[in-house]
């Protein structure tokens, strides 16, 4: 059984401009929630009971606000990435709190419906590893996820060029990990952008040839990187929206 998860919440926003000055990115909210709150419920009805969450920009803020998570049934505890040097880096914090055991992990900017969070946690009792995928026109500003018949990941591209891509199936940005992954981390050379990404992990791990699912992503999906993607989450979770849970 999986009980415990990594969030990883420490990045800056810059591409919302002001509405992170203060705010951290997480703690936006959408349908009357904090965006992580939303994923902490998620994780929470997926049998989740322990989070590590990974922050860095306004941590203090994230920490304070969402506390132990007494409050909300389940046991938080947190990690500074104090230099923000990639997502794979990140997820390495917290791997004290994991040990030898499979975890769920996520984005913290990431808006789906929570039943999303229960089945990449059921998925993972039929493979290693587990990540959701979201279907779109072209996956170029993520990643391209290329599967068989049976949704075993073949191949991941990230950042693909525009119109090369010959999947729509893009990485969602949670699932679940084995702990296969620490060596592929611990092996990781740095992206073109000098970070230690985990989605590059991820793609290493297919390589390598271990057994990576694909789930597909059940309503809208949402990465709030911009404020029309924050708008438009919010008009698709708004309070007594359709999506609203």
């Amino acid at each position: 059984m999986i009980s415990r998860a990594v969030l990883l919440a420490a990045g800056r926003g810059t591409r919302l401009g002001t509405l992170t000055n203060a705010t951290p990115k997480p703690l936006l909210a959408v349908g009357g929630r904090p965006i992580i709150v939303r994923i902490l419920d998620g994780l929470r009805a997926a049998g989740i009971e322990d989070v590590v969450i990974v922050t860095g920009y306004l941590g203090e803020v994230i920490e304070r606000e969402l506390g132990n998570g007494a409050g909300s049934g389940m046991r938080i505890a947190y990690r500074r990435q104090e230099t923000i040097d990639g997502t794979a880096r990140a997820l390495s914090l917290a791997r004290d709190a994991l040990g030898e055991e499979p975890f769920a992990f996520g984005w913290g900017d990431i808006v789906v419906d929570a039943a999303n969070y229960r089945a990449v946690v059921r998925a993972a009792g039929f493979a290693e590893h587990v990540i959701a995928v979201n279907e779109v026109d072209d996956p170029a500003a993520g990643a391209a996820v290329y599967v068989d018949g049976a949704m075993r990941v073949e191949r991941i591209v990230e950042k693909p060029a525009p119109g090369t891509s010959a999947t729509r199936w893009n990485n969602a940005g949670f699932g679940v990990l084995g702990p296969g992954i620490w060596p592929v981390i611990a092996g990781l050379a740095p992206s073109p952008r000098g970070e230690y990404e985990l989605p590059q992990a991820i793609a290493h791990l297919v390589e390598s040839g271990a057994d990576v699912r694909a789930v597909p992503v059940s309503g809208p999906w949402f990465d709030i990187g911009t404020a029309e993607s924050l708008a438009a989450a919010r008009e698709a979770f708004g309070p007594g929206g359709a999506r609203e849970k």
